[in-house]
């Protein structure tokens, strides 16, 4: 009888710390910013479908998938509440690719070469910088730059403040990028991992991550539409520090390598400091709500040699390197 007097009062201690976590947590989510909000609504998510698979391959009972479930639900819906009951000063936060995308300046010493695109993606608590990899080196121009910069926004409430990162490319003589190729050649993309220690505290960014690319339930048909946010010819929102966004379609059929290549091609207008920049689709996640996919990287124009470039326009076609060489890229050794 003692042991049960005893169990029982454990349970009740244990269900007042509960309540009391679950009145602290809402007051801590509720003095964020706008835009950490969201981050933490991102995250949350991506952490409960990770959880959710480790659960269903485990040991684990139905009433305990159950309770995750449930608790998972009123946890979203607490934050969708503050969410609606927070005051705004005004100012929208910008959507979270925009955070995810960065202006990548290209150096030789102090002197300034190019100017591109790139964008964070994240791996097993691993943090990247994507970016074409002619950006950091291409040999047939002789395009070899010893640095980069990349712009990272230094406060969630005021969007026109920012802290320029500097990032060497090479070590001891070594490119601290990899790089990759496959049967059809050198792929066109490039990773820089980045060291969140180095990074200063009070960035705000936002990054991709393998829940965020296409899996085997996602279906992509020719002229689907697509949103490719970069910094042509470097252009940007120079008050905000934000990314454009050019409107692109799949011109080529999805999951087929175009001509032998691991791209395929999209039908948009873009230009020069566009290399680098995530090729994003709107979809559909579970529960119906909308959510970016990564598709792919925006490599470059492509034209034929043959055109007549007094007669005959531009073809308008880019070339997109498949997301999942990410994938390769970014695991770990």
């Amino acid at each position: 009888m003692k042991n049960l007097q005893e169990a029982t009062e454990r349970i009740c201690e244990l269900k007042g710390s509960l309540i009391a976590v679950d009145v602290l947590l809402p007051a801590l989510v509720a003095v964020l910013p706008t835009a950490a909000r969201a981050e933490v609504k991102r995250l949350h998510a991506r952490h409960a479908e990770a959880a959710r698979t480790a659960l269903l391959h485990g040991a684990i009972s139905e009433l305990s998938i159950s309770a995750f479930e449930r608790e998972v639900l009123r946890t979203q819906s607490m934050l969708d509440a503050i969410d609606a009951a927070a005051p705004t000063d005004g100012t929208p936060a910008p959507e979270m690719v925009l955070l995810a995308t960065t202006r990548v300046l290209t150096f030789a010493g102090d002197r300034g070469m190019t100017s591109a695109s790139g964008f964070f993606f994240e791996r097993d608590e691993r943090l990247y910088l994507v970016t074409s990899r002619h950006v950091l080196f291409d040999a047939p121009t002789a395009h070899a730059p010893d640095r980069i910069e990349i712009d990272l926004h230094s406060d969630a409430r005021d969007f026109t403040r920012r802290i320029t990162f500097s990032i060497p490319l090479y070590k001891n003589r070594t490119a601290v990028w990899h790089q990759a190729e496959d049967g059809g050649g050198d792929v066109d993309v490039g990773v820089i991992e980045l060291d969140r220690a180095a990074l200063p505290p009070s960035c705000v960014m936002h990054s991709f991550g393998v829940a965020d690319m296409p899996d085997e339930h996602d279906a992509f048909e020719v002229g689907d539409s697509l949103a490719i946010p970069g910094f042509p010819l470097g252009f940007h929102d120079t008050v905000h520090h934000l990314p454009v966004v050019r409107q692109a379609a799949i011109a080529s059929s999805y999951g087929i390598r175009f001509q032998g290549k691991g791209f395929f091609l999209t039908d948009g207008r873009t230009h020069r400091g566009s290399s680098g920049a995530p090729v994003l689709r709107r979809g559909s996640a579970a529960g119906g709500t909308r959510r970016w996919s990564l598709v792919g990287v925006h490599s470059s124009r492509v034209d034929m040699s043959t055109r007549d470039a007094e007669q005959d326009e531009s073809l308008g076609l880019n070339c997109a390197w498949y997301a999942d060489i990410l994938l390769t890229l970014t695991k770990s050794s």
